[in-house]
């Protein structure tokens, strides 16, 4: 961990979201300051600091008189966000469209290629990797920073709450048609057809994850 004032929260903050991201700390868990300056060796500044970064994030809530705590994220909160983030997304699907060289055609056909085989054979980790590439360089391609950092706060609270769509039966499927769909669009020329295949793409996603939980429940309760 770097240690210049300047840059020190910002370095405590990106290990707490770490934590958070790799279940160290769970939704709803009680953030124990004096434990972590103990075991990240740091005072209690810096990580106040950090906390108050992550709770404008909304991966952290403050309590007064009891301190802070990892947020969870509500059925209700994935109801708003997803037809948030699927207009956002739509929104850099149709500027990528305007903006895609040949060259960064060719280099989205790679990454669908590398995603039909992931789909295949069935290799979930891997899918979501090329999958998480995609997004990216669409997002990048529609070039502007504003719709990327507004994403990028959303995809926060999604990945708190751990979701795992592609798990949904016949979801990997369905994703990947989505994605040839989103592509084909692009690869076309058609930007309207590019953002209302992806503002679909990402309101299947909270379909398949509503689909998982009725699933879940109904295992629970045979």
């Amino acid at each position: 961990m770097r240690t210049h004032p300047s840059s020190l929260h910002d370095d405590v903050a990106s290990q707490l979201r770490g934590y958070i991201f790799d279940g160290h700390l769970l939704p709803g868990s009680f953030i124990d300051e004096v434990t972590l300056c103990e075991l990240w060796s740091i005072s209690r500044t810096p990580l106040r600091e950090a906390l108050k970064v992550l709770t404008a994030e909304g991966l952290v809530r403050h309590e007064p008189r009891r301190g802070c705590f990892v947020s969870e994220v509500t059925a209700q909160d994935l109801d708003d966000i997803f037809p948030v983030i699927a207009l956002l997304e739509g929104r850099c699907a149709r500027d990528a469209t305007h903006g895609a060289t040949p060259a960064d055609i060719q280099a989205l056909e790679v990454w669908h290629q590398r995603l039909q085989a992931h789909a295949s054979a069935g290799r979930i980790n891997d899918y979501y990797d090329a999958n998480f590439a995609i997004h990216e360089a669409i997002i990048q391609l529609a070039n502007n920073k504003w719709l990327a950092q507004t994403i990028a706060d959303l995809r926060k609270i999604l990945k708190l709450a751990r979701l795992q769509q592609l798990h949904a039966p016949g979801r990997l499927a369905q994703s990947l048609a989505e994605h040839l769909a989103v592509f084909a669009a692009i690869k076309a020329g058609d930007a309207d057809g590019a953002d209302a295949a992806m503002r679909h793409h990402l309101l299947q996603q909270r379909e398949a994850l509503r689909d998982l939980a009725v699933l879940k429940r109904h295992v629970l309760t045979a």
